[in-house]
């Protein structure tokens, strides 16, 4: 009975974070009475599950990490098809870009030892995925994997914000996504050399 009411109680905590995240990535100033509005509920409510707009933030930034980790650990990270994971990853993240938003967005997290800690716990296996595509050919080796890793993060983002936008289409974003970080914007071979 007792793993029951926990398990609910977690539910409820896990909709009205998913509620606050929606609201924020519209609305950064949102108030608690908003977010408790948006989540369809009352601010009493609210307050038992979080005491203030700091602790918010935090169980907000640790949601997210859990939902894209989630996500991310249900993607096979296959060393012989390693070719294979960018795509399926770009599928999996592109529906779940309000927690990316909410990650890249929100500086009171980057303060937080215990979201910095989970955050980079969530980059490792995408490291890992891009060392290996970097070692087999499929990425250049001459730029640093955090390099790498930290444009497709960004990528991610954009392509998300401008399908809610409605100037990407949501079907064609993932390959959008695929063809900027495999082939970039180069159009055949006028791009002039560059060097430093």
């Amino acid at each position: 009975m007792k793993n029951t009411r926990s398990a609910t109680k977690e539910a409820k905590l896990n909709a009205i974070l998913d509620a606050a995240t929606e609201i924020l990535v519209e609305k950064p100033t949102a108030s608690l009475n908003d977010i408790a509005a948006y989540a369809g509920i009352g601010i009493a409510t609210l307050h038992r599950y979080i005491e203030s707009r700091e602790q918010l933030m935090l169980q907000l930034g640790l949601r997210a990490v859990q939902v894209v980790g989630e996500t991310i650990s249900q993607i096979p990270l296959n060393e012989e098809q390693i070719e294979n994971f960018i795509p399926e990853l770009v599928e999996a993240l592109i529906p779940l870009g309000d927690k990316v938003y909410f990650l890249a967005n929100e500086a009171s997290l980057n303060y937080s030892s215990e979201m910095v800690a989970a955050e980079e716990k969530l980059k490792e296996p995408l490291r890992h995925a891009i060392q290996l595509l970097q070692h087999k050919g499929y990425f250049r080796q001459d730029m640093s994997s955090e390099w790498i890793l930290n444009v497709m993060y960004w990528l991610f983002f954009v392509t998300w914000q401008q399908v809610q936008e409605g100037t990407i289409a949501k079907k064609s974003a993932a390959s959008l996504v695929l063809e900027t970080l495999f082939h970039g914007f180069k159009a055949g071979s006028k791009f002039p050399v560059i060097r430093v």
